[in-house]
């Protein structure tokens, strides 16, 4: 069984995405599992865009702060 989405990290669930990929690719998926393998898909793109937004957040807020030092630098 996978781990949970939420204890993964980027490159894991990056890495789960392309393995599913290439079974898909290669037919290598019953049709019986293919639908949990879509569920899956979705929850690690869901995942991935959520740990690019929160990185996107975190950098934001580091530029911002420079700003914000950079202004108080001028005052000085």
């Amino acid at each position: 069984m996978p781990p949970k989405s939420t204890e993964l990290t980027y490159r894991q669930a990056i890495e789960e995405l392309e393995t599913i990929l290439r079974a898909l690719e290669t037919d290598a998926v019953d049709v019986d599992d293919l639908t949990s393998r879509v569920q899956r898909s979705a929850e690690l793109i869901r995942l991935c865009k959520l740990k690019l937004r929160s990185a996107e957040q975190a950098i934001d807020q580091v530029f911002e702060n420079l700003e914000d030092e950079e202004d108080t630098d001028d005052f000085a």
